[in-house]
């Protein structure tokens, strides 16, 4: 009998530990799951984000940016007989441009939609080298609010255009287009920050 009664406050106290630990499982598996959900924001965040143009230093001003006119964001179904080429803002298509790389002319309208949104817009002489449009390619690969594509009527071997800016250069390799894509792409002169760039006109032979 007394070893029996001996055996009972033993049994009992293991029973009484094993409680504290069976409470604390389902905050293990809320902990768990927060961790987890941390994570797939964090990595959301690293693949969503707009992608910058390569590391470069940007100055407050870079040398030879034009500032345009203040340039009204209207829309109009129907051809815009723009001043400046390639056009700067103003008038433009309801519809825009997809952002990406093209090998052919894009429509200017529609372009000019694209840099409403927020994109930069690298227009090249049809006959430029084909070194120098896959340095472009390569400045342009990867950024989500970049357009390139050739245009038939500048004068500059490349034009780099944002919403009431623009960049005319000699050289694909001259770093104030690396600098005027870090500075202006999704940047303050951006009528319609945050708008895509994706889901309108055109299929970029790469994105």
């Amino acid at each position: 009998m007394s070893g029996a009664t001996s055996q009972q406050p033993s049994s009992r106290r293991r029973r009484g530990r094993a409680a504290p630990a069976e409470s604390r499982r389902p905050w293990r598996i809320i902990a768990a799951m927060a961790a987890v959900g941390v994570l797939g924001a964090v990595l959301a965040t690293l693949v969503l984000r707009p992608a910058r143009a390569p590391d470069v230093a940007v100055p407050e001003v870079i040398d030879g940016v034009v500032t345009l006119p203040s340039l009204a964001p209207e829309h109009l179904a129907a051809p815009v007989a723009y001043e400046q080429i390639p056009p700067a803002g103003g008038t433009h298509s309801p519809a825009w441009q997809n952002c990406g790389m093209y090998s052919k002319p894009v429509i200017d309208e529609l372009a000019v939609h694209s840099l409403e949104h927020g994109a930069v817009w690298l227009a090249y002489r049809p006959d430029l080298a084909a070194d120098q449009v896959e340095q472009l390619r390569r400045l342009a690969r990867g950024r989500p609010y970049v357009l390139l594509a050739p245009h038939e009527r500048i004068t500059s071997p490349v034009v780099a255009t944002a919403w009431g800016l623009q960049l005319a250069v000699d050289d694909p390799a001259d770093v104030r287009l690396a600098q005027f894509v870090a500075k202006y792409q999704q940047g303050p002169q951006t009528p319609e920050p945050g708008a895509t760039c994706t889901g309108g006109n055109g299929v970029p032979d790469v994105r």
